[in-house]
């Protein structure tokens, strides 16, 4: 994770819009804000993290209030910028924010991040190894587990570099693994995997027909059922749109890896998140529509879907180009972000609720906004910009109850030691997990810190007042090799 790669869009801020919500602000529920700090250096971020490659769409935060993502120490880490700082994954839990290390203790130029956390308090994620990847000369890193404070590697599929991108309460870990395949127009190979009880399984690619076939895929979530999504090729010719092989997004269960189709384009896993899966089996995603690209334009033309029961559904977008999914419940509303109208690729977007199929736009304290997560009753957290043009910085907000959109910092003590800038996660206590900006901190990628917020009555005697998390420093032990089986105790419940 390098939290300074986060970019985000551009917008305006109206200030006839916010007098509504800052009127609105003492009669809804405070918050109690718990900075999250960081492992010495400036800035700290929750999951889900920038990976290298489509956002990851993590997990960040268990309805228990645990939280995961990636805090910089003071380690320098040359390999990835001059002026770049170490990143380890840690976990927040009862007001200590732990290092879960990486594996290699004794080697303090490596970087671990935490992208997704079960119900169980295992966590998916990645860390690097030491070395470097005989394939492309670039830090090695595997895809690795953490169980009750122990980091497991879980190895790869043949090469030194993976990653785990989401895992369930049975155990069972996706993610992607370079094969040490050379590939025409990606270096080397990436393969879709599953890891269960110490195994990882290359769940293959999708094929046009008998032989033909892609090389490439990558998983991005698994459900309690062990249904599992990604995107692949379906073969190794460049299509003349993008000059790349055509993905589409799949489906796998029970070693059968299902085609979900497209919107008439060639490419899905496009901006945003890569793909969304729910625990009813229902997937949502971006695909490109039919021609790939806006002819007057160059850009290309993509919107979210939803596919259920072997339909895939066009959500479409506001009136303008293009949009994608943030998050998708297990009741199948979806949340994200689309353009409005306007001319071609100068449109502005903002956050919308689909849900029963009709899309809602969630609106804006200023030009634009981004939804980023939906519980389970519907509240809805995301950002939007409050300065000009060229001022990028946002607000968090909270969306509920049909509107209107509120800036969460008119929900917290004045003397809060954070400015929210983001709300990324919510779960279905209703406490809301996401990124702001501390005291002095003018760049959120630079020193932006994680944040909690917890829904708090100081009408009622409760304590209200901001708090800031105390690091652990619990850097953990190397205590495994490459594929291992699960520990005993972590052994119950999963099944092969």
């Amino acid at each position: 994770m390098k939290s300074r790669t986060l970019k985000f869009a551009v917008g305006i801020v109206l200030l006839a819009e916010l007098a509504t919500p800052f009127l609105l602000a003492a009669q809804r529920t405070q918050y109690k804000v718990i900075d999250l700090g960081t492992f010495g250096g400036p800035a700290s971020v929750i999951a889900p993290t920038d990976n290298g490659g489509p956002e990851n769409p993590g997990r960040g935060l268990t309805s228990r209030g645990v939280i995961i993502g990636a805090a910089e120490t003071t380690v320098p880490d040359p390999l990835s910028c001059s002026d770049c700082l170490v990143s380890h994954a840690f976990r927040w839990q009862n007001g200590v924010l732990t290092d879960l290390g990486t594996l290699h203790r004794l080697n303090s130029d490596l970087n671990s991040v935490a992208h997704w956390i079960n119900d169980r308090g295992w966590i998916a994620g990645f860390s690097n190894t030491g070395g470097l990847d005989p394939l492309t000369a670039q830090p090695a890193g595997h895809a690795v587990l953490w169980i009750n404070d122990e980091i497991i590697d879980l190895g790869t599929l043949g090469e030194d570099f993976g990653s785990a991108a989401s895992l369930n309460n049975r155990g069972q870990v996706v993610g992607f693994s370079t094969n040490g395949k050379p590939d025409p127009f990606f270096g080397t190979q990436s393969r879709a995997f599953l890891w269960q009880n110490g195994v990882m399984q290359d769940l293959g690619t999708l094929c046009e027909s008998a032989g033909v076939c892609g090389a490439n895929a990558q998983a991005w979530a698994v459900n309690e059922s062990g249904h599992v999504v990604g995107i692949s090729a379906t073969n190794q010719t460049p299509n003349p749109a993008m000059g790349i092989p055509t993905f589409h997004p799949f489906l796998w269960h029970n070693g059968k890896m299902i085609d979900l189709g497209t919107l008439g384009g060639t490419m899905t896993g496009v901006d945003g998140p890569a793909m969304l899966l729910n625990n009813r089996g229902q997937v949502a995603g971006t695909s490109t529509l039919a021609g790939d690209v806006n002819p007057a334009t160059g850009n290309l033309i993509y919107h979210p879907f939803f596919w259920d029961k072997g339909v895939m559904t066009d959500m479409g977008t506001l009136g303008g180009d293009t949009g994608f999914v943030s998050w998708l419940n297990d009741v199948g509303a979806a949340v994200g972000t689309a353009d409005l109208p306007g001319p071609s690729g100068s449109q502005s977007h903002h956050a919308f609720l689909w849900r029963n199929g009709v899309m809602t736009d969630l609106g804006s304290l200023g030009i634009s906004s981004h939804g980023e997560g939906i519980n389970s009753a519907g509240q809805i957290v995301g950002r939007y910009r409050i300065g000009s043009l060229n001022n990028p910085r946002q607000h968090a907000f909270l969306w509920e109850n049909g509107g209107p959109m509120v800036d969460l910092n008119t929900l917290i003590p004045a003397n809060s030691p954070l400015e929210l800038e983001e709300g990324g996660n919510i779960n279905d206590r209703g406490e809301i997990a996401g990124r702001g900006f501390p005291p002095g901190c003018d760049d959120i990628d630079a020193c932006g810190h994680a944040f909690l917020l917890i829904p708090c009555d100081p009408a009622s005697g409760q304590d209200c007042s901001s708090v800031t998390a105390s690091p652990g420093n619990a850097v953990l032990p190397n205590k495994q090799t490459a594929a291992p089986r699960l520990p005993r105790s972590a052994r119950k419940g999963v099944k092969p």
